[in-house]
């Protein structure tokens, strides 16, 4: 059997989005290669027995409850490793984000399996799953195939859309397992727990987007464009490049282009985008395009409505200025 093993995040008496994703896109490639999907979730009195079995609506069979501490990464691969050497998993699945990449990887180590990151797809192919990962500046696609008796995949975060299966499995069974946590597990401690800002922004929705890149030069930088996202209105929203979000700039849930959103609003400002193929694919369908960059030899000038060649830093705020006048006259 080529089951496949996920870990589901939770807090305050909900599952984290990019957990159930996993959750969605594990059940789905296992029932493809005559497997299941199984859950592993770790945390205090929270996690009720209701609860726990709210993951089959998304396709998991079994929850593997341990009692821990919730949200740190050793914990959850002492568990892991546990239930995959007693139940023999093909397949440990993660949904992403700093904490599915850290489990992911140390359970690698711990297994010695192979891994793969930053995946975008998963597929079956003669029997057994295969992971698919943007290379070369996400112009080519790499495939993975895994040898020995483990295979880790551990997604970019949101690659995994979550749905729930055309036959329903109904309530998860909730096995609860018991765990000598490692010395080093028991070491971290979570001191406080916040969100990303800007997490739950529809930038698919928004008619309006404000998109920042690599000119604005570091996290803060995107103020400005927040600025002009809420001078235009509740209609707009701001996104980013794929480099921004690596780099931690901005959540990824704002990420435009050829392995984050597409996106079409009726604007579509790009402050300090250089205008790659990547990035243009996913906002080439905009109404009108409207590009700012100090150099007047970037690309996206080649296909944007209207470019204005300067220094953002000085053109955002006398935009949001202006917008704010006009408003208030």
């Amino acid at each position: 059997m080529a089951d496949v093993l996920t870990y589901v995040l939770h807090r305050d008496g909900a599952f984290n989005k990019n957990s159930l994703g996993a959750v969605s896109e594990g059940a789905t490639r296992a029932a493809e290669v005559g497997g299941s999907c199984h859950a592993v979730v770790v945390g205090g009195d929270d996690l009720t027995d209701a609860l726990c079995a709210t993951l089959g609506e998304y396709g998991a069979t079994k929850v593997f409850r341990a009692a821990g501490p919730e949200g740190l990464a050793q914990p959850v691969i002492d568990v892991m490793d546990r239930v995959i050497s007693e139940h023999g998993h093909r397949y440990a699945l993660f949904g992403g984000g700093l904490l599915g990449f850290e489990i992911g990887a140390g359970l690698a180590a711990r297994r010695h399996a192979g891994v793969t990151m930053e995946v975008t797809a998963v597929r079956a192919q003669d029997g057994e799953l295969v992971a698919e990962r943007p290379i070369l500046q996400d112009s080519k696609i790499s495939v993975s195939h895994y040898r020995g008796e483990l295979g880790i995949i551990i997604g970019r975060i949101n690659a995994f859309e979550i749905r729930k299966p055309d036959a329903a499995v109904g309530a998860a069974e909730v096995i609860d397992v018991a765990v000598d946590y490692s010395p080093w597990s028991q070491r971290a401690r979570m001191v406080t727990r916040g969100e990303q800002r800007g997490a739950d922004v529809d930038i698919e929705g928004a008619e309006i987007l404000v998109a920042g890149g690599r000119g604005l030069g570091k996290a803060e930088g995107f103020q400005l464009a927040e600025d002009l996202a809420k001078a235009f209105g509740d209609k707009a929203a701001v996104a980013a490049t794929r480099a921004v979000v690596d780099a931690g700039w901005y959540p990824y849930a704002a990420q435009i282009g050829q392995t984050g959103k597409t996106v079409s609003p009726k604007l579509y400002l790009a402050a300090g985008i250089s205008g790659a193929i990547q990035h243009k694919v996913g906002m080439q369908a905009s109404e009108n395009i409207v590009a700012i960059n100090k150099d007047a030899n970037a690309p996206i000038f080649e296909f944007s409505d209207l470019g204005i060649v300067g220094d953002l830093n000085k053109v955002l705020p006398k935009l949001t200025d202006a917008l704010r006048a006009r408003k208030a006259g």
